[in-house]
């Protein structure tokens, strides 16, 4: 700490009175500072890097409307491996400058009830494109592969959530575990390289199961017609969003906080955490019951449905990136996490809320 308050000091004489915390989006308010002198992280001994897309990583000191202010653009965060002390250093040291004030931002969000049914499948369709991309470039190809990943990214993706916009629920539930599972093989063996066949078909039918198939379910969740719910299904999958997310953060906090069993896939992860996550999600879905066509006990089942699934997609695809010598499911050009990584645990329980909700409460 004392370190980085010298370095500081040797920058400039400014004693910030307020503080602003920098979320995804916000980097351009530290232009607006008068007079300002900026400092990256990592000429600031101890000062954790930012890693995420879009955080500048620098500390910003100037004048704001006659205000002494200390932007921090760019924060640390605990699914990036760090501590919670590693989390709050910047934030005490700018207390430590002099700050009083402290303004805290994010990047938020939420379903837009506006939203027509085509736009929530379009959006999950680009992150499905995105997160098979992902999985491709850390899944080892050949060349004679290509039109099979042309059938895969160009072909099957459009299909599939065409499908999923129709609410044509008897083919796009058997369009990839049944035909793509049997074309795919027939266009890749025409190319006639038998080196490691069995090997690369298995791993594209597997990325468009994951990345595809599993991930059409969500928007898929907005489009079940039950009755007393008519209307409403959008807010259905909020709530599952909802649980699903609070799930993977409490489990890291509790893991942070508590943790004494770290797992190996997942290091920023432990078995207890894991655990007290999973059952503050649960109470929190039980809770939220009236977002639902649910009863409150139906709620809790369905919430710990969630829960379970989510974890388990977590815990498999963290394996097969561990398997693979990755960190995150990204090609390594940024330090970020990709789009798979947020996918992960969506993509087991998308597909298990959205058949129990289907089987159970649809006519």
């Amino acid at each position: 700490m004392e370190q980085a308050i010298a370095a500081i000091r040797a920058r400039t004489a400014i004693s910030p009175r307020v503080a602003v915390v920098l979320g995804s989006g916000l980097g351009g308010f530290a232009e607006e500072l008068r007079e300002r002198v900026e400092i990256p992280y990592q000429e600031i001994p101890g000062w954790p890097r930012s890693t995420a897309v879009g955080h500048a990583g620098r500390l910003v000191l100037g004048n704001l409307d006659g205000a002494a202010t200390a932007v921090l653009a760019g924060r640390a965060h605990l699914y990036e491996g760090y501590t919670p002390e590693q989390v709050v250093f910047g934030v005490r040291v700018a207390a430590r400058l002099g700050a009083r004030r402290l303004v805290l931002t994010n990047a938020a969000g939420g379903i837009n009830p506006d939203y027509a049914r085509g736009a929530l499948v379009l959006i999950f369709a680009i992150a499905s494109f995105f997160a098979l991309r992902e999985f491709v470039a850390l899944t080892p190809t050949k060349p004679s592969d290509h039109w099979a990943l042309v059938l895969a990214f160009y072909v099957v993706i459009p299909l599939q959530y065409a499908l999923v916009y129709t609410g044509w629920h008897g083919m796009y539930a058997v369009l990839i575990p049944v035909y793509v599972f049997l074309v795919l093989p027939v266009v890749m063996a025409l190319k006639q390289d038998m080196e490691r066949y069995l090997d690369r078909v298995a791993k594209v039918q597997w990325g468009l199961m994951i990345c595809v198939f599993c991930v059409s379910h969500a928007p898929a969740i907005a489009q079940l017609e039950i009755p007393g719910y008519e209307g409403r299904s959008a807010l259905l999958l909020l709530y599952f969003l909802l649980v699903l997310q609070l799930s993977e953060l409490l489990a890291v906090i509790a893991s942070a906080a508590i943790g004494r069993t770290p797992l190996r896939s997942d290091p920023n992860k432990s078995r207890e955490g894991v655990l007290l996550g999973g059952v503050g999600a649960t109470l929190i879905g039980t809770a939220l019951w009236w977002m639902t066509p649910f009863t409150w006990w139906q709620a809790a089942l369905m919430s710990a449905a969630i829960v379970v699934a989510g974890f388990m997609g977590g815990l498999v695809l963290a394996s097969v990136k561990r398997s693979l010598g990755a960190r995150d499911w990204y090609d390594g050009a940024q330090l970020s996490r990709g789009v798979l990584d947020r996918l992960d645990a969506l993509s087991f329980a998308a597909p298990v809320f959205f058949h129990l909700t289907w089987y159970f409460f649809t006519d």
